[in-house]
């Protein structure tokens, strides 16, 4: 995600050696550039990566994202592969191993969100089938596309964004706030907010 950060920082698309113009957030490190260019606003129906996003987001939170991506191979190991039903039956002991883990962020709370969160996720699927058919009704299953000229204009949160965060927490979700939600959406290509100017805007639509 482009955090508000840096979305209030950096104000135009920029170029990097290939020379396409980026979002300009995505010129700051190799990571967000490589991030941006193959993952970042493509739309999402995947279970297994949905849930892995809703974890690193909710692990985001008063941290830099390039901080998540540079752990985010460890985050992987860590948690199963973000596999929803092994997380889901994490208890004490592998709350523990992973306080003890130097290649994660070890905050108990939100180790703990994210249990929970796996556990609300297999509520929601033997509910409604998948994940993407709980998440992707709150933009009426296509993704909402924005034509914003600058990061400035990029919102932190979204009316969407609202509800989903009240949905969420509805289903016993947490460490989902309006903001997370939003970057979430953005992350999984529920919202394209790639600037007009950025190579990625078209693509991402399928538009070439």
């Amino acid at each position: 995600m482009p955090p508000a950060s840096i979305s209030r920082i950096v104000s135009n698309p920029a170029k990097v050696p290939d020379s396409r113009p980026r979002c300009g957030w995505a010129s700051t490190d190799v990571e967000y550039i490589r991030y941006h260019d193959t993952e970042w606003g493509r739309p999402s129906r995947d279970d297994q990566h949905l849930f892995e996003m809703l974890v690193l987001e909710s692990m985001q939170s008063g941290l830099s994202w390039l901080t998540i991506l540079r752990k985010r191979e460890n985050f992987r190991r860590a948690f199963s592969n973000f596999d929803i039903g092994a997380v889901a039956k994490y208890n004490a002991a592998k709350i523990d191993k992973l306080l003890a883990d130097p290649g994660i962020i070890r905050n108990r709370k939100k180790i703990e969100a994210a249990i929970a969160n796996a556990q609300a996720a297999r509520r929601v699927i033997a509910e409604v089938g998948s994940l993407a058919d709980f998440l992707w009704p709150i933009v009426r299953n296509r993704p909402l596309v924005n034509r914003w000229k600058s990061l400035s204009q990029v919102p932190a949160a979204t009316d969407e964004s609202r509800r989903l965060a009240a949905e969420l927490k509805k289903r016993g979700f947490q460490f989902l706030g309006p903001t997370t939600c939003y970057a979430f959406m953005q992350a999984v290509g529920m919202v394209n907010d790639h600037l007009v100017g950025c190579f990625r805007h078209r693509e991402v639509v399928g538009k070439k």
